[in-house]
């Protein structure tokens, strides 16, 4: 058995160091999935620990321990959704967006970044989820199947369809994540 494997036990048995282990591995990788969501810091720290309050609360429910990272993102992507859909207002971008997201889209300019993430605001969020943990996350179709308790088919459909929906949004500029080139 993996160290994180023995983690996800001893954390269900009610060992907080354990998930705390486990929580500093996802961190930075639930951080950012929180910040495409919610667009400010702010909320996307609100929906980070609500996810962590979340995610001790009920890890004892957690049936198979080598789940735990696809878990404790769905939590964190029903968290978001859930607090978008309450708020239920128009979050401004900025330039802030751009400083905190890395080098998740460092092949681009920000101009490309800009235009990519309206486009991904404006989709539905059944597309933008499938196409943040295909290409943000790089989960296989078949893990978001699994983890969206879905069929394959039904996966490679709306990403399929997500990335139609950005191409004609982006009105030409689409990246091409086999060829990491804008075409």
């Amino acid at each position: 058995m993996t160290t994180k494997l023995k983690r996800v036990a001893r954390a269900k048995k009610g060992d907080a160091e354990a998930f705390q282990a486990l929580i500093h591995e996802e961190k930075e990788k639930l951080y950012k999935m929180a910040f495409v969501y919610m667009k400010n810091e702010d909320d996307a720290l609100e929906v980070f620990q609500e996810t962590l309050y979340k995610a001790f609360a009920s890890i004892a429910s957690l049936k198979k321990n080598d789940y735990f990272t696809t878990w404790i993102t769905r939590i964190l992507i029903n968290t978001a959704i859930a607090l978008l859909n309450k708020k239920q207002k128009v979050i401004p971008m900025s330039n802030e967006l751009f400083e905190n997201m890395g080098d998740t889209t460092g092949h681009l300019k920000q101009e490309d970044q800009l235009d990519l993430l309206q486009a991904m605001d404006e989709i539905e969020d059944k597309y933008k989820t499938v196409l943040l943990l295909r290409f943000y996350e790089d989960y296989t179709v078949q893990q978001i199947a699994t983890f969206l308790n879905c069929p394959e088919g039904t996966v490679k459909t709306n990403i399929r369809r997500g990335l139609a929906l950005l191409k004609k949004k982006m009105k030409g500029v689409y990246v091409d994540d086999r060829q990491n080139s804008i075409i």
